[in-house]
């Protein structure tokens, strides 16, 4: 028995029909596009033919020769638009029916069409939609054995989801937007909508440009398939729809124009960004829709935010452990903030720092230490933060962070049992300012004579290692620098800074003057093992470590209340102690001459027991033989 495709499926859908999920036949596939892979298929309906392209998540089906020429398939999902004055189906989803069958009938170019050598197709970037998540409802099944002779399977008629009424008269020849997937959304679509939850909204903001003065805000959409994508509104259209949008509201959006998505603002993963209009329509759901989930989360692990990449955007969840009091900061453009640090682990056995900045510090914030406080471990769920990898990896809070504290999901209830029986008292290691870029060279061991014998630092990345030593002297000319204290983002300016006529201190890269500066350590050390002794640089936080005061205090011992004598008995008591040092050892150019720069990045003290382990770990792999004490 011959295999009966759809009757007149190509002018149906030509017309505007996406329900029908004709029966076709693929009569040629050509492989297009520059910079993506994307696959043009021409499909017949055994009288017509029709070009249509292909959806990127399935090119997969015509890798493996689930479809090629011939092949016999149902269109699942699907749209037609018009591009450039020509008619193109764009396939989402598709089911294999007959992997290959003879060309049925003798179908025909429709009429107007070019040569297929004069033909120039659209730019195919355009005509993409953006890819499913992988619990998409619509994934194809495997396709069926080949077969002689074919009776089409009689599929259930599709029911489109419920519109919602939209407001005023429907004007003539225009009918209600078809609900669609957001994953489907895509610039060449005539009306649409979208049945989303707000997960959430951003600040109003204003701006100030050439072309003057203006307001913005944006919120995020997550549907029942798990699409996301971000909806941007602008001046007059502000007005109309921030005070109506809400966090874990359900709404139908139709009316709004697609944009590429500004990834340097936009960590969603959907190549597309809504620009609501004039004419665009926002309308609340009434009934809550427990099919869209109230938000999605792709936690990482903390021991894997060690190789994330920097200022790389991600979810991480873990039990805070410790909280630090809030305290003010002073940010480059003046304004004060305030910042509060804490502390998560996992089950992976490492921790990590959260850095909570402005009001996350007064509300979560506040809220996280009277927890801890009081003897519990919330699990904090972090959506959307952003690692910092100076010296070692960190999180911090950005404006579209969200925090969820005791999440209702299976990753916080794991880890609460997690917890309870055990992980409480399970060491962790932290990946924030204890470890140092450098992969497996963080726990490298070497001897001051090994640095220089080895010709470390001269390649063209930095060494990291460890060391051993004592420190046996300590320069105090020019010891420390007076510094900026402005914030720059999340990070302290830390330049140099001089004094002006008006006894301000000045600061060349923010161009700002302030009444006061900082003090940070700049000193040079002698450190000495048993192989022999180097020269190496302290910075702020090593360099209080080493002499355990703050350099301002050292300072104004010796410069404001010249007090040699004190100053004289901290340096002096300060020698003769011995450290691990982990150091940085890069080659730079001073001048015209190459010289090895060893910089000492964490000064750590002694733990004898752990160093007494360690001695006879090195004993056990050099002397394998010898027997255990």
């Amino acid at each position: 028995m011959p295999v009966n495709l759809t009757r007149n499926a190509i002018a149906m859908m030509n017309s505007g029909d996406v329900n029908s999920k004709p029966l076709v036949q693929v009569v040629d596939i050509k492989l297009i596009g520059n910079s993506q892979e994307r696959y043009r298929f021409l499909l017949s309906d055994s009288e017509s033919t029709q070009h249509a392209m292909l959806a990127t998540q399935l090119n997969e089906q015509v890798r493996t020769g689930r479809v090629k020429k011939g092949s016999i398939i149902q269109l699942i999902d699907y749209i037609c638009s018009t591009v450039q004055n020509r008619r193109i189906i764009v396939v989402l989803n598709m089911e294999t029916i007959i992997p290959e069958y003879e060309i049925i009938g003798n179908p025909k170019l429709p009429t107007g069409s070019e040569p297929e050598a004069n033909k120039s197709m659209p730019n195919n970037n355009l005509l993409e939609p953006s890819t499913r998540s992988t619990n998409n409802r619509y994934s194809a099944p495997a396709p069926a054995n080949k077969a002689q002779s074919f009776q089409p399977t009689i599929q259930p008629a599709y029911q489109p989801p419920p519109n919602y009424k939209i407001q005023g008269p429907i004007m003539k020849n225009e009918a209600p937007a078809r609900i669609i997937p957001i994953a489907a959304l895509n610039p060449y679509q005539g009306r649409w909508a979208i049945k989303a939850r707000v997960t959430a909204k951003g600040d109003l903001r204003r701006y100030n440009n050439a072309r003057g003065d203006g307001k913005v805000f944006s919120f995020d959409l997550l549907d029942s398939d798990g699409g996301e994508i971000r909806v941007t509104c602008f001046n007059a259209v502000v007005d109309r729809f921030y005070n109506v949008i809400e966090v874990g509201k359900v709404y139908l959006i139709s009316k709004g124009s697609l944009k590429p998505a500004q990834k340097n603002f936009n960590h969603l993963k959907n190549e597309w960004e809504i620009f609501l209009e004039s004419n665009s329509t926002v309308e609340l759901c009434p009934d809550e829709d427990g099919s869209i989930p109230r938000q999605q989360f792709s936690f990482r692990p903390i021991t894997e935010i060690e190789s994330a990449e920097n200022n790389s955007i991600l979810d991480v969840i873990g039990i805070v452990i410790s909280v630090n009091p809030s305290v003010p900061i002073l940010r480059k453009n003046g304004m004060e903030t305030q910042r509060r640090i804490l502390n998560l682990k996992d089950a992976s056995g490492k921790s990590v720092e959260l850095t909570l900045w402005g009001d996350f510090c007064n509300k979560e914030g506040q809220k996280l230490q009277e927890m801890v406080d009081s003897g519990l471990f919330p699990v904090l769920a972090v959506k959307a933060g952003k690692v910092n990898d100076f010296n070692g990896k960190s999180i911090g809070t950005i404006s579209s962070t969200q925090l969820f504290i005791d999440p209702d999901c299976p990753e916080a209830q794991g880890l609460r049992v997690w917890f309870e029986s055990g992980g409480r008292n399970t060491a962790s290691i932290s990946i924030s300012k204890e470890l140092m870029p450098g992969g497996s060279k963080n726990e490298i061991r070497k001897t001051l004579t090994q640095i220089k014998d080895e010709g470390l630092g001269r390649s063209d990345k930095p060494d990291w290692v460890t060391a051993k030593a004592t420190v046996v002297f300590i320069k105090t000319d020019n010891f420390c620098y007076t510094a900026c204290p402005l914030m720059i983002g999340d990070r302290q300016c830390n330049k140099k800074v001089t004094q002006s006529g008006n006894k301000r201190w000045l600061c060349d890269r923010c161009n700002q003057e302030f009444e006061e500066c900082d003090y940070r350590y700049l000193l040079q050390v002698q450190i000495q093992d048993h192989t022999g002794l180097t020269w190496v640089t302290a910075f702020q936080e090593a360099g209080e470590e080493i002499l355990g005061c703050s350099a301002k205090e050292m300072y104004l011992l010796k410069y404001e209340l010249q007090d040699d004598t004190r100053f004289g008995e901290i340096i002096r008591s300060r020698l003769f102690h011995q450290y691990l040092f982990r150091l940085k050892i890069k080659e730079e150019l001073y001048g015209d001459e190459q010289r090895v720069k060893i910089t000492v990045v964490k000064v750590d003290k002694v733990n004898y027991s752990a160093e007494s382990r360690y001695l006879l770990d090195m004993v056990a792999k050099n002397f394998p033989n010898r027997k255990q004490f």
